[in-house]
């Protein structure tokens, strides 16, 4: 069975195809801020975050021609904002090094009390997740937030999938070295 794409906003891409401004912002109004998200829990600095979203619609507009539609819009931006994020942060010289894989423990998610506390947990976590470092931040927030897999992350970041799982699993035990000491426990 074939998968089928339904993009809710099929329409207003046909109009800005078409060369339609108004549909272009309304594209732009749809997605922005989402996609600011996603850029900021990468690169971890607002105005960098901004300027990628400006340089990822630009992008975006001016190859909307070849966008064949074969998946939704929110997903072919996303993947923009993602690849102009991570080319950031090598312009910022981040280096991820070839890690040899170790065995580490498994972690057990804390069980939140109720919405109240599930909301604060969140924020401590997101919190927590700005203070790592830049490679274990990308790995993480790719996998965790955006629901990248190890494989597609190798080739997202150009490194093995050893070296994503090592990474990603790192970050985790950073993370909860953070948290812990902000009194959250895990």
């Amino acid at each position: 069975m074939e998968a089928v794409f339904i993009d809710k906003h099929y329409n207003l891409v046909v109009e800005c195809k078409q060369g339609s401004k108004k549909a272009c912002y309304e594209l732009y109004r749809l997605y922005a801020k989402a996609m600011l998200n996603v850029s900021f829990r990468i690169v971890g600095n607002v105005a960098e975050a901004e300027d990628v979203l400006q340089e990822a619609f630009v992008d975006a507009f001016s190859k909307l021609k070849d966008f064949r539609q074969d998946t939704t819009f929110g997903l072919w931006l996303k993947q923009i904002v993602v690849n102009r994020s991570i080319n950031l942060l090598r312009k910022r010289r981040m280096e991820l090094v070839e890690l040899d894989g170790e065995q580490l423990e498994n972690i057990a998610d804390a069980e939140p009390e109720d919405e109240e506390e599930t909301r604060y947990q969140a924020a401590m976590v997101k919190e927590a997740i700005k203070q790592l470092p830049e490679g274990y931040r990308l790995v993480i927030t790719l996998y965790l937030i955006e629901g990248y897999d190890h494989e597609e992350i190798s080739q997202v970041l150009n490194i093995s999938e050893n070296t994503s799982r090592t990474q990603f699993l790192r970050a985790k035990r950073k993370l909860i070295e953070i948290l812990n000491r902000k009194g959250i426990t895990t």
